[in-house]
């Protein structure tokens, strides 16, 4: 039985990252680390908390990584402050996590010479207009538009370089936009469907134009454990499913599924260095190490997905007042 330290595992996609793995890959003996802030929720692991072993802490605490590394075989971080907005309001928890942590688990991987998975985002190589043929591969250069994507750009590049300047083990995967259960309800998708499910009309940015390439979440948690698996060391690899929707598709797909008139949503002020475009090739993974996505059918998942808030009102409602609240200080 291998070992893993998960990190940032009561976050969405961590949290889904191990229910993936426990029902999917029994072999492996899990540990989670998790900060808890208000991303970070122990309900997400509530059905399967008997079965790991959750330390609360900061990845950027050198003595505990330290402890908590060489006590395992294989880090899967996905730790990170991951919202675009929040980065815009204060820049220093994503230095601070996103940066710093890296830092100090690359130092641990180091010096007790483990494995490391490093999540990242598409984010880190800025966006594309609506009308370029191209996607984002593994050879497209860093070009980040926010506090947030800047930082998990320099996580990456510390990544590279604790593989080339000191032989670390290392693989990155950099993955499209997420959807699923358990996503904080700041996030696009699902504050679109509690705004619904509580009577609220849904808040559309700008034009809505935007364009971002979905992907369910368990659909990114098996391809990173095909890298896992398969990948080379030092190796990068794009996981996308070819989901590629208007901000403006999808609100109108969310608001169908939910039995409403597919305009009846309001536009908001749009936000600052809103990224255009997202799109990504993932030719390298699928043909390199065999994956290919599940969730094929971007309005079947998103149904499932809209099934599971609704069902879950116990999970997101507490918070909801709160997380509107904060937006319409934004004017969002």
């Amino acid at each position: 039985m291998s070992k893993m330290l998960v990190t940032g595992a009561a976050g969405f996609i961590g949290s889904n990252f191990v229910h993936y793995t426990l029902k999917n890959k029994p072999d492996y003996q899990i540990t989670v680390i998790d900060k808890l802030t208000y991303a970070g929720n122990i309900n997400n692991l509530k059905s399967v908390i008997d079965k790991i072993n959750f330390i609360r802490g900061d990845i950027a605490d050198e003595e505990l990584i330290d402890k908590l590394v060489a006590e395992n075989d294989i880090v899967v971080h996905f730790a990170a402050e991951s919202h675009n907005d929040n980065s815009l309001l204060d820049p220093w928890p994503f230095i601070n996590t996103n940066i710093i942590g890296t830092y100090t688990i690359l130092q641990a991987i180091r010096k007790h010479n483990k494995r490391l998975h490093h999540i990242s985002t598409d984010e880190v190589y800025g966006d594309l207009e609506l009308d370029d043929p191209n996607k984002f591969n593994e050879r497209t250069a860093y070009n980040p538009s926010s506090p947030y994507s800047s930082a998990k750009a320099s996580s990456d590049m510390l990544v590279r370089a604790w593989v080339r300047s000191f032989g670390v083990k290392a693989t990155i995967s950099n993955c499209s936009n997420n959807y699923g259960p358990y996503q904080h309800i700041e996030k696009c998708i699902p504050r679109q469907i509690t705004n619904i499910i509580i009577g609220e009309r849904p808040k559309l940015y700008g034009t809505g134009e935007n364009v971002r390439d979905w992907i369910h979440v368990d659909d990114h948690n098996s391809a990173v454990h095909v890298i896992i698996e398969k990948g080379k060391n030092g190796e990068t690899y794009l996981i996308g499913a070819s989901g590629e929707k208007s901000n403006k598709e999808v609100f109108e797909l969310i608001l169908t599924e939910m039995g409403k008139s597919k305009n009846a949503y309001d536009h908001v002020n749009n936000r600052p260095g809103h990224d255009m475009r997202y799109a990504i090739d993932s030719t390298k993974l699928r043909k390199e190490l065999g994956w290919s996505p599940k969730y094929t059918d971007f309005a079947k998942g998103l149904s499932a997905t809209i099934d599971w808030y609704k069902q879950n009102e116990w999970w997101w409602k507490p918070i909801k007042l709160q997380v509107e609240a904060q937006y319409k200080k934004q004017g969002q």
